[in-house]
């Protein structure tokens, strides 16, 4: 399925907070993923127009033992007829 590609909702961070504000949602994503498909799952799952896409990779975090999985971090700016926070 295409959600299983959608890793979880970024809401722990300062900037993803203020984005709510502006009709952005942040996630992280799995790194195959391409932006219509991203568009287009979160159309689908969501029931909203989505108005642009976003992305970026951060670096990854290396530690003693290895390294962390890299990911795709994605912010979606919806359309402002739709209200976010029910």
């Amino acid at each position: 399925m295409m959600l299983d590609l959608v890793k979880y909702p970024v809401i722990r961070t300062e900037k993803a907070t203020r984005l709510v504000e502006n009709n952005q949602l942040s996630f992280d994503v799995d790194v195959r993923l391409t932006k219509p498909q991203i568009r287009k799952l979160i159309q689908e799952f969501f029931n909203v127009k989505v108005l642009a896409v976003n992305t970026h990779r951060p670096p990854r975090k290396t530690n003693r033992l290895g390294s962390k999985p890299s990911y795709k971090r994605v912010i979606v700016t919806v359309d402002s007829d739709v209200t976010l926070l029910k």
